[in-house]
């Protein structure tokens, strides 16, 4: 499939130490196993010249103090905070002047954010999303961008997860619900 560069970005989804490193709060070695792939894909769509987001999960000490209902750091556990080297990219993903880096509170990266916004100046439709948590942040990342009316499209061998059947799962809830799949190699700049 073909994509035009003037109106696609590759969004990277959190690939962050604290999920994708040995030593992070969250490590999942899928993910890590997704680092490369990533880069490859982010390698590829900047000498084409289409746009880039890197997307960071942060947490504040005080985030979850005043929940009502929901508290990531209950359900997952105190993980990428705010200024630590566990919320900082990976190293082998190299942001560009021209790329976007959003800081992101939630699963979703429209959530709060200058995403869509950015994205809608840069005359962006079509989204390839990669990185991790397949069925967490991906997901809702990708369903957000499908409600907005962006074109979603999941490169399915540049993504991490915790469990082969969360990544199976959310794989075939995007393809079914409001975007597409595809691997790496189908995927061509033109």
């Amino acid at each position: 499939m073909k994509f035009d560069p003037d109106t696609t970005a590759v969004v990277v989804v959190d690939m962050q130490n604290g999920f994708c490193h040995q030593e992070g709060s969250l490590y999942a070695p899928p993910s890590e196993d997704a680092v490369d792939p990533c880069v490859e894909l982010v390698d590829r769509a900047g000498e084409m010249g289409a746009s880039v987001v890197y997307t960071r999960d942060v947490h504040t000490d005080e985030q979850f103090e005043d929940a009502h209902y929901y508290d990531e750091f209950d359900r997952w556990g105190e993980h990428v905070r705010e200024g630590t080297w566990d919320a900082e990219l990976v190293a082998k993903l190299k942001s560009r002047d021209a790329d976007l880096i959003v800081e992101k509170h939630t699963y979703d990266a429209f959530h709060e954010t200058q995403l869509d916004g950015w994205l809608r100046a840069h005359g962006i439709d079509d989204l390839l999303i990669c990185g991790t948590l397949a069925n967490v942040c991906v997901l809702h990342t990708a369903a957000s961008a499908g409600l907005r009316d962006y074109r979603p499209v999941l490169v399915e061998d540049a993504v991490g997860y915790l469990e082969e059947d969360h990544r199976e799962y959310a794989l075939e809830h995007a393809d079914w619900l409001f975007g597409e799949v595809m691997d790496r190699e189908s995927v061509e700049f033109a």
